[in-house]
């Protein structure tokens, strides 16, 4: 059968979406979520060397980006107006600290990254030799010397009180030429303080070369793209060559990932989550990675948006390994056919950066170790591959236990209702097993998985029969006594 059309990858100018204002997304809200996820499922002896979370699989060095919250998809064996905010894994995994430390710049040509044919990408970098870097030094040195700028009186700054300190302090420690204080100080807009310059600086010294007009051209473009202000700090820090590419080049990028079907309102998360996919060719590294999924792997082109935005990282991943590794495994393990693997890896990409020895096989193991055949744990990884990323202590054999020993369930009721293992325990299992026993409603024998599917409203007027208010008291309650009792404090009651 021929292989679907690429049209949407023909080296064609994309026109750009209409983009809301950049003075408009200056104002980011900070949204709050929380992720039960085990993100320990990569290889612990390779660690990478900015992340605290060391069970990935890093094709990439450079390329793990945070990722922001992605709406998770309805699985299509449950109603559509079901609620999936309980989930324990509401949208993307794949996430590092920012905080942890960087490493110093070695002053040796750096090893380019490769994209799954081998090809070099483009890179921006100018000083990648030690000459080059020295030459920079001597540079900044000998502009300082003859007063090329005199910081105390003739710059203008934004945030005088705090860039010209700061900057003093960059000057003695690092030799910041007097000329980068102009673009310290617009940085300095974004929320970065000393540290996040020095780790730029150790990262990327010549970004700071970049004159601060550039700078805030290219960064205006993001914000106008939706990447939000108080992502700007991360992206930097994690890639400073950013400030280097050119407007063109950042155009044709945001053009590439509305060409492949990420909605314009995604685009500004896209970057934020990977902003390592500026540095490489559209021509020569993305598109042909969207081609392999779509030609090798067998992902539908029509499906590309929502895999991409599920795992902004496949574009920068080493794609050809990854996917044939895991798919020998898959077919050998469970004797899983490719349609199948291929329906895990468009629900859940994360998939393809999982280890096969740390984070696939405990979990396999652990769905054969409490009964189930190979058949059933295939159709629970096809139904729900996000059983994958979850914990096996903190996560699915607490699950695992409530299921037998208190709402006296079989294993095979996992395999009709497999998204019971996704939902929180705390947050939506046990409070709604309890309230429905206090109601003396609870059946006498096995309790209804069905009961944990629906939103809160749908259950108290359908399962309890009273009032939201009575549901969400009861169960803020139980929260409280369980925090009480892991901390070993006292809850709080009011004196009369």
């Amino acid at each position: 059968m021929a292989p679907p059309p690429l049209a949407a990858l023909r080296p064609a100018t994309f026109p750009l979406p209409a983009l809301p204002c950049p003075a408009a997304t200056r104002r980011g809200c900070a949204v709050a979520f929380s992720l039960q996820t085990n993100v320990r499922l990569l290889k612990p002896n390779r660690r990478s060397r900015r992340s605290r979370y060391p069970y990935y699989d890093h094709d990439e060095d450079d390329d793990e980006e945070e990722a922001d919250e992605f709406e998770f998809e309805e699985e299509d064996d449950y109603e559509g107006d079901d609620d999936l905010s309980g989930l324990e894994y509401p949208g993307v995994l794949y996430s590092n600290n920012p905080r942890a430390p960087i490493k110093k710049l070695v002053r040796e040509k750096p090893a380019l990254k490769q994209n799954w044919e081998g090809r070099q990408p483009k890179t921006r970098s100018r000083y990648d030799t030690p000459e080059k870097i020295d030459a920079l030094h001597a540079k900044s040195k000998a502009s300082r010397s003859i007063g090329l700028v005199d910081t105390d009186n003739e710059v203008e700054l934004k945030n005088e009180s705090i860039s010209r300190s700061m900057f003093h302090k960059l000057q003695e420690e690092y030799d910041f030429d007097d000329k980068w204080l102009p673009l310290v100080d617009y940085l300095c807009t974004f929320g970065l303080k000393e540290s996040h310059f020095t780790n730029m600086y150790e990262r990327h010294m010549a970004c700071f070369q970049i004159s601060q007009a550039s700078a805030e051209e290219r960064l205006e473009f993001l914000l106008s793209v939706g990447v939000k202000s108080k992502d700007m700090k991360r992206i930097l820090v994690r890639q400073p060559q950013i400030l280097e590419y050119t407007l063109s080049n950042l155009k044709s990028h945001v053009a590439f990932l509305v060409s492949i079907g990420i909605p314009s309102v995604r685009i500004g998360q896209i970057i934020s989550a990977a902003p390592s996919l500026f540095s490489y060719s559209v021509e020569q590294s993305l598109k042909p990675t969207v081609r392999y999924l779509i030609e090798e792997v067998g992902i539908d082109e029509s499906d590309m948006g929502k895999v991409v935005q599920l795992s902004p990282q496949i574009l920068v991943q080493r794609i050809d390994s990854a996917w044939k590794s895991r798919f020998l495994f898959l077919s050998k393990e469970l004797g899983a056919p490719k349609d199948k693997i291929v329906k895990m890896v468009t629900k859940h990409p994360q998939l393809l950066h999982y280890s096969i020895e740390d984070g696939l096989l405990p979990r396999i193991n652990f769905l054969r170790s409490i009964g189930m055949r190979d058949t059933d744990v295939l159709k629970i990884l096809t139904s729900l591959t996000q059983v994958l990323s979850l914990s096996l202590e903190e996560n699915l054999k607490p699950k695992y236990l409530y299921l037998v020993n208190d709402l006296r369930n079989d294993v095979q009721s996992l395999t009709k209702y497999p998204m019971y293992l996704s939902l929180s325990l705390d947050q939506r299992i046990r409070p709604r097993h309890r309230f429905l026993v206090s109601l003396k409603k609870a059946p006498k024998g096995p309790f209804p998985l069905s009961s944990f599917v629906p939103t809160d409203e749908r259950f108290c007027k359908q399962w309890a029969g009273t009032s939201l208010e009575k549901y969400h008291t009861f169960r803020q309650s139980m929260l409280l006594k369980g925090f009480a009792g892991k901390t070993g404090r006292r809850t709080l009651t009011s004196r009369r």
